[in-house]
């Protein structure tokens, strides 16, 4: 009669605790699930419903840029900027460019918007979406940016081209524009040529025809940053100025000329 209480309790004590595994499991799966899409709410709500974002990428496709440190970097940019503008039912245009802004080839276009009748039933939506753009900006990245001229990058050219792509979407997409690149501008003035102080490098700004970009944001990252190392510290310090300079000549309501682009939610 023991030896049978004995065995039941023990039979007991397995079936506990292979639930209590179970449970756990499933905790921690869902754990996981319910932290993706908690760190989603939060990039929603920064989002202003009423001008979603009209996302450009430029990618700068010049030699100088070729690293596949660069690469990583610039693609974890890409991501963050995918994920946002899905997040906020923005669409997205990625071109690289070169020496002109009739050099340009295109990565990725299309809305990002996702269906659902809930902010929650949308969010769930976008890490698959986030997954497919990268893959085909990714997959399109080395071949496309090979095939552009490497004589030199028209970096001011690309505020031209974001101008236009917010006015082809027309209201009430608002444009964010992000350019990817060394920040060495070759056409027109050629920052590569000379270390310059703070009011020449203004001058020169002020000196080049620019959109205007009204309540657009800005972000020109990776100043400085070549396949081979960086740039001298002075040279970077002034293509910070100068950009600076440019970006708030185009009335955007916020500019950032930066070594390294923040990742969202960082």
């Amino acid at each position: 009669m023991h030896g049978s209480r004995n065995a039941f309790a023990r039979g007991l004590v397995v079936v506990v605790m292979s639930l209590f595994m179970l449970l756990t499991a499933c905790s921690s799966g869902s754990g996981g699930s319910q932290g993706e899409l908690g760190q989603l709410q939060q990039l929603a709500g920064r989002c202003d419903p009423a001008a979603p974002p009209a996302s450009f990428i430029g990618i700068d496709g010049s030699g100088s840029s070729s690293a596949e440190a660069i690469t990583a970097e610039r693609m974890a940019a890409i991501e963050s900027v995918v994920t946002e503008t899905a997040v906020c039912s923005g669409t997205l245009s990625v071109v690289g460019f070169s020496g002109s802004s009739g050099s340009t080839i295109q990565l990725f276009s299309s809305s990002l918007a996702q269906e659902g009748a809930t902010l929650n039933a949308r969010l769930k939506r976008v890490p698959a979406a986030v997954d497919t753009a990268i893959e085909t900006i990714r997959s399109g990245y080395v071949e496309a940016l090979g095939a552009l001229p490497q004589n030199g990058s028209d970096i001011v050219g690309v505020l031209r081209l974001g101008a236009e792509y917010a006015a082809q979407l027309g209201a009430p997409f608002q444009l964010r524009l992000v350019i990817l690149s060394d920040g060495v501008q070759t056409t027109g003035v050629d920052l590569g040529s000379r270390i310059s102080t703070s009011g020449e490098l203004e001058q020169l700004a002020d000196g080049l025809a620019v959109p205007q970009l009204s309540g657009a944001t800005v972000t020109v990252a990776g100043l400085g940053k070549i396949s081979t190392g960086s740039y001298p510290t002075p040279l970077v310090e002034g293509l910070v100025v100068f950009y600076t300079r440019l970006c708030a000549r185009t009335g955007a309501a916020r500019c950032s000329a930066v070594t390294d682009y923040v990742v969202a939610g960082r």
